[in-house]
């Protein structure tokens, strides 16, 4: 079983063991850029069930759980040099908010499934709680419908994420493939009060159940912030992320200014020192949980996200720093692979719509329908210029709430009209499409990845 020795992670016989991979995201824990819905996973999910109903909702909804990672993804992973997944789940796939600390068992029943496949392959997998009760952080990742965190506000949701931890870790207590737990991914406490006290009372509750597996624990302000932790836990990851801005969608290019911002490599470097430094000045191992481009179908621009990557990479690697990259499968934005088939054919039209509007947060431009949005960004510049709301500013909070939650939302029967009518099989061969076998592979990502991890 994987433990921390200083700044490094080692084996039960103390051979160093630097993880590297990709994160699994949109499969337990599903998001709109990726699968092609909008706004957040619950109202996407609520609004499936009322065309399809119940049994039938389950039976696609499963089905592409199942579909989405198999022995195949495993085994290409594995052929990469890829030591590492880390699985995003959604605290829904065990408790539902009408019967808070009911634990579901069949929650575990895919996780089980995955952690096995990749573990054949002498793939570690962490586990990465992505959306806890009452939501961690403002946007739709935790399965937020609203702009508000509301698991700060509440002692409820923090019990019941307490409660569901102590079930995971019992479960995988023994499980050495498992590298470790992730409880909270990209937190947004925006008194940054609340936060430090909660981790305590975690940690603690983890460690009873299991004492033995590695806490991949995420700052605040999304894993940038970690002045809020009060004392060093023992056999502790300090989780930062490390997107960069010329490789947002509305980044670029490279190297260049990206909204008034030079980035190129040097630049990178120093934004990741100053992004690590707590882990550096603990002796901690350095781990980045989340980073990576997106790309715009644009051969040019792509193969500057591409050189993005490959700056970070050697960044990491002259410094020992493991990795997860963001992400696995999608349908085009981001992924090393990307769905196609019948999914595409039925929902293409539909995702070119949310393109258009920018009804992602993840892949939006924030100039997408300007005509309409650029008045009322001067309206709120002009009125409230001192206005500066957690987590980004005033831009981002203004596109966030009329853009990737008003527009978001208003698109979630559009989305749910497209399966009405469909026959079982028809569902099936929707959710099989993002089978590997089904997908379109983003060779030169995946040429390059080979290439860093052969090194």
């Amino acid at each position: 079983m994987l433990h921390v020795s200083g700044s490094h992670l080692v084996t039960d016989d103390n051979t160093p063991v630097r993880l590297r991979g990709v994160g699994l995201g949109g499969w337990m824990n599903m998001e709109n850029f990726i699968t092609g819905y909008p706004a957040n996973e619950s109202s996407m999910r609520q609004a499936v069930r009322g065309v399809l109903g119940e049994e039938r909702a389950e039976l696609f909804f499963d089905r592409l759980l199942t579909s989405f990672f198999t022995e195949q993804d495993a085994a290409l992973l594995a052929e990469l040099g890829m030591n590492c997944v880390r699985i995003p789940v959604n605290y829904h796939h065990w408790e539902a908010d009408d019967r808070p600390f009911e634990i579901d068992p069949r929650g575990f029943r895919h996780l089980d499934r995955v952690i096995g496949l990749l573990g054949a392959h002498g793939i570690y997998s962490v586990i990465d709680l992505h959306a806890l009760p009452g939501s961690q952080n403002q946007h739709w990742h935790s399965d937020n419908p609203t702009h508000v965190a509301a698991f700060w506000q509440h002692r409820h949701f923090q019990d019941r994420a307490v409660h569901l931890w102590e079930a995971l870790a019992d479960h995988y207590r023994d499980n050495h493939w498992v590298a470790g737990y992730n409880p909270v991914n990209e937190p947004g406490d925006v008194s940054g009060k609340v936060i430090g006290p909660f981790y305590d009372r975690l940690v603690k509750a983890i460690r009873t159940a299991d004492p033995r597996h590695i806490l991949f624990l995420d700052g605040n302000t999304y894993a940038t912030d970690f002045s809020i932790f009060r004392e060093m836990y023992e056999n502790t990851v300090f989780v930062t992320h490390d997107y960069a801005l010329a490789g947002f969608a509305h980044g670029g290019p490279y190297p260049g200014y990206t909204r008034g911002e030079w980035c190129d490599k040097a630049e990178l470097e120093k934004t990741f020192a100053k992004r690590s430094r707590f882990q550096r000045e603990t002796g901690t191992p350095l781990w980045v949980g989340e980073f990576g481009p997106v790309y715009t179908g644009d051969p040019e621009v792509d193969a500057q996200r591409l050189q993005i990557l490959r700056d970070q990479l050697e960044i990491y690697d002259g410094q020992d720093v493991g990795w997860s990259l963001w992400t696995y499968k999608d349908v085009g934005l981001q992924g090393l692979v990307h769905a196609s088939g019948p999914y595409l054919h039925r929902f293409g039209g539909f995702i070119a719509k949310k393109q258009r509007l920018g009804a992602d947060r993840w892949g939006s431009t924030m100039e997408e329908s300007s005509d309409v949005l650029a008045p009322l960004h001067q309206l709120i510049e002009t009125e409230f210029p001192g206005w500066d709301p957690y987590p980004w500013g005033a831009r981002y909070q203004s596109d966030d709430l009329i853009r990737h939650i008003l527009i978001a939302q208003a698109l979630l029967p559009e989305y749910a009209e497209l399966f009405r009518g469909l026959g079982d099989d028809e569902l099936i061969a929707l959710a099989d499409s993002f089978l590997l076998e089904q997908c379109v592979r983003r060779e030169p990502l995946l040429e390059l990845l080979a290439d860093n991890l052969a090194r």
